[in-house]
């Protein structure tokens, strides 16, 4: 918290300088304004703000190893209470996402969970309140991730490291707006 204070103060102060009246005296004792000085602050200051701030894609999450042994879900289907059914499907989607070559009933768990996705979506965007939910629109990126995985490979194959470690970076950004109610 301090350490954004602080980054908010450096940028007000420097965009405040980079915005203030400069003159400059030419040889003729005219007085013009520095264009450049200016430019120059509001680029460094711009470049310093944006470099400095985090990006939400870029937070880091936890990349678990490949199962192959695991407990089949009992709960499949909608409730059509969303905080509830987007929890299960992202919870459904991370053990999707979890799954490695081989694992048990891993097409039978594959065909659920894209029914489910598929489920969740069609009824939840039909109501604009949901729609606009930071949570829903993260989550629809991921069904969009993994529904693309499955029509491309089939159920039977795991999703490549790079797609897993993206995607276990959406779980980790719906679970936080889903804990604010967003």
């Amino acid at each position: 918290m301090v350490k954004i204070q602080v980054i908010v103060a450096v940028a007000t102060l420097a965009f405040a300088d980079a915005f203030s009246f400069q003159q400059i005296r030419s040889n003729a004792n005219e007085v013009q304004t520095g264009r450049r000085d200016f430019l120059q602050t509001a680029v460094v200051t711009t470049s310093a703000v944006i470099l400095a701030t985090p990006s939400i894609a870029s937070a880091a999450a936890d990349v678990p190893d490949a199962v192959t042994t695991y407990d089949f879900p009992t709960d499949w289907g909608l409730s059509f209470k969303y905080d509830d059914d987007a929890a299960k499907v992202r919870d459904h989607m991370y053990l999707a996402t979890t799954l490695g070559k081989g694992a048990d009933r891993m097409e039978d768990f594959g065909k659920n969970m894209k029914k489910e996705m598929v489920d969740f979506v069609s009824y939840y965007r039909r109501f604009p309140k949901i729609a606009g939910k930071p949570s829903f629109s993260t989550l629809y990126t991921s069904i969009n991730v993994l529904a693309g995985h499955y029509t491309s490979y089939g159920y039977k194959y795991p999703l490549p490291e790079k797609r897993r470690k993206r995607l276990y970076q959406e779980y980790a950004e719906i679970a936080k707006s889903l804990k604010r109610g967003r």
